[in-house]
């Protein structure tokens, strides 16, 4: 995941799950740990696009419609797939025997944030690093795991990614069913879309 795409996630984060539109760049900046050049370069096409209002003290959030679909449109997925493969097991199970360093995202993000699930699912996204191969042997056959680079400040939010990250990685799969999680996922975070 790009700096500027870590500069949404915590944007969107206090928008949708703190409910606070009132941020300042150097707060971002401290919280990321990135450089006050990052934040204001991620800023930009916001501003340009008119869904952050940058004020002398800060910035307010004015449309997170906007911001989280145009991170959707720049997020690439596939590019951060460090790991795939295939274990011959029910999605359940994977879940269970996974690591306790990897943050899920994706259809089980979902299951376990919302308590439910719009469609039967059989892969498993998480964020991880390589050292889930010694726990899921490469395998050949059609992959059903999928470990996406994990950055140093996604575990801050749980063992599931934030609203926001979700619904982009969502947005970006190829699953047919990927469309019904977004629907209902839609549905349940309208009220911030507006």
């Amino acid at each position: 995941m790009k700096k500027i795409e870590i500069v949404y996630r915590e944007l969107l984060f206090n928008a949708i799950e703190k409910e606070n539109r009132h941020l300042t760049q150097s707060y971002l900046a401290q919280a990321l740990n990135i450089s006050l050049s990052t934040v204001n370069l991620a800023l930009r096409p916001l501003a340009r696009m008119n869904s952050v209002r940058i004020k002398k003290m800060g910035f307010d959030i004015i449309d997170v419609k906007k911001i989280l679909y145009y991170w959707a449109s720049i997020r690439n997925v596939e590019k951060d797939i460090i790991y795939k493969t295939r274990v011959e097991a029910p999605v359940r199970e994977i879940e269970k025997h996974m690591s306790n360093d990897i943050v899920f995202t994706a259809f089980t993000a979902y299951k376990f944030k919302f308590k439910d699930v719009p469609a039967d699912y059989s892969e498993v996204y998480c964020y991880g690093n390589y050292n889930i191969k010694k726990r899921f042997k490469e395998n050949n056959g059609t992959q059903n795991i999928f470990i996406l680079r994990k950055d140093e400040i996604i575990e801050k939010y749980g063992k599931t990614v934030t609203i926001a990250n979700l619904f982009v990685d969502l947005w970006n799969l190829k699953q047919w069913y990927a469309n019904d999680f977004l629907k209902a996922l839609e549905a349940k975070i309208g009220r911030f879309l507006e």
